[in-house]
């Protein structure tokens, strides 16, 4: 039960609470690419990551993917919560972007300790909070910057501590919202210029500076 401390409000939860959610709480190990939710089905409960990360997608004019956010250890899904609380079909699609562990709350206790928790509660609009500002920054970015700064910013946010950023130029695409012909273009040039390092379902970043001046540039 030691993953249940990547829930930062646990901590913060009465005994009693603890014991339930300690004893309802069902586990989902998912495998890279995993498919976790269905647009239009209804939401079993709440998702949280426990370790890995999920993919929120939708999919655009022409049927390309547009990943509207990702949920990280310790966070969860602000859509399957809107879905849960007011009774509706979930909106989009969720995948695993890494190996993942996942904890499901079902929606009969989650609704319970909302009631009852004060730090769930916080939890709950903090999230919805958070994601209101997450997508309006995601529709900014989309209309007010170039694809190749688009593409720097999202790997250097991803990239991880040796600059190893994983997925195949497919994926890379659908994060951005374009094809993955635009993407390869693109990686194609920085290759060249000995920005990036290719390889199969992975790339290498080797100027992390000058990666950052291309992502800066949005802000100019």
């Amino acid at each position: 039960m030691k993953d249940l401390n990547t829930l930062k409000f646990y901590s913060e939860l009465s005994n009693d609470a603890k014991a339930l959610l300690r004893a309802r709480l069902v586990r989902r190990t998912l495998p890279r690419g995993k498919r976790v939710i269905e647009k239009g089905l209804p939401v079993s409960g709440a998702y949280f990551v426990l370790s890995g990360q999920l993919r929120v997608y939708t999919f655009g004019p022409g049927g390309k993917e547009a990943t509207l956010y990702f949920i990280r250890p310790g966070e969860t899904c602000v859509l399957a919560l809107n879905s849960l609380f007011n009774d509706l079909l979930y909106p989009a699609w969720v995948e695993a972007a890494a190996d993942t562990v996942v904890g499901i709350v079902p929606g009969a206790v989650y609704r319970t300790l909302f009631e009852r928790e004060r730090s769930v509660q916080d939890l709950t609009v903090r999230s919805l909070s958070t994601a209101v500002f997450r997508l309006m920054a995601e529709l900014e970015e989309i209309h007010t910057t170039r694809l190749d700064q688009r593409l720097a910013a999202f790997l250097l946010t991803h990239a991880s501590s040796d600059g190893v950023v994983l997925g195949t130029q497919q994926e890379l695409a659908h994060h951005i919202g374009t094809t993955r012909e635009v993407v390869a273009r693109q990686l194609g040039e920085w290759v060249a210029s000995g920005l990036v390092q290719t390889g199969r379902g992975r790339l290498r970043l080797l100027k992390t500076q000058a990666l950052a001046q291309r992502a800066k540039a949005q802000s100019a």
